[in-house]
This record gives C-alpha cells, sequence and structure tokens, in this order.
C-alpha cells in the first residue's frame, strides 16, 4: 500500500524534474541509478531514502524540503496545484516564463495580474 507521503515527494519529484525539462532517464544518469527506479519514486510504488532524496535534490537544483512542501497544509491546495502542473500547455508556459530573464519574469507577471483582474 503507498504511504501519502511517499506519494507527495514522488509527486514533487517529478514536477521539478519537469519543470526544468529533465527527463527520467537524465535524472536517473545524475543520480546513479536506472530510470525505472525514478518511475517507482515518482509513483510512490518505492520509497526514496534520505541519501537517495538528498542526491536528487542535488541533480534538480532545490533543497530536500522542496519535496515536503505542501505536506499536511492543505491537501486540498496541493492536489490542485498538482494537477494545473499536469496539464501540458500549463507545465510549457512555466517552463517558458522561467526560461526569460528576471525583469521580462516581472513584466509578463504584472501583465498577467492585470489581466485576471480585469477579466
Amino acid at each position: 500500500m503507498k504511504h501519502n507521503v511517499d506519494l507527495h515527494v514522488g509527486k514533487r519529484i517529478r514536477h521539478r524534474r519537469w519543470m526544468i525539462g529533465m527527463t527520467q532517464q537524465q535524472l536517473a544518469e545524475k543520480v546513479g541509478i536506472k530510470f525505472q527506479q525514478i518511475q517507482k519514486y515518482e509513483t510512490g510504488m518505492n520509497r526514496v531514502s534520505a541519501s537517495r532524496l538528498w542526491d536528487i535534490a542535488q541533480s534538480v537544483d532545490v533543497p530536500v524540503s522542496f519535496f515536503f512542501e505542501g505536506l499536511g497544509d492543505d491537501r486540498a491546495r496541493a492536489e490542485i496545484e498538482g494537477d494545473i502542473l499536469a496539464d501540458k500547455e500549463a507545465l510549457q508556459l512555466v517552463r517558458s516564463y522561467y526560461a526569460m530573464p528576471e525583469a521580462q519574469r516581472r513584466q509578463i507577471f504584472e501583465l498577467a495580474r492585470v489581466l485576471s483582474d480585469a477579466a
């Protein structure tokens, strides 16, 4: 039986990997394991050991705490965010946004905020 924490950590690994445009194979190579193991982590089938989670965090350039963010705070909010990132168009938008220089990102953010307020 899958544990909720393992499912949450797995989703956060997958979402971070997607956000930076990394494949399971690429992450596996950086961590020194087979991509099938990454698949098992991302689905919550296998638990991620502390040392492996450390290696994954280093490989995707986030602190280990990133994988636990949203856990227990507001499960409904975390599930909604997860669904948004599962949408390919939303994912492309987020990737494009973070590929921009910071000054342009701020301008795009302000534009989106103003347009959403007007809607």
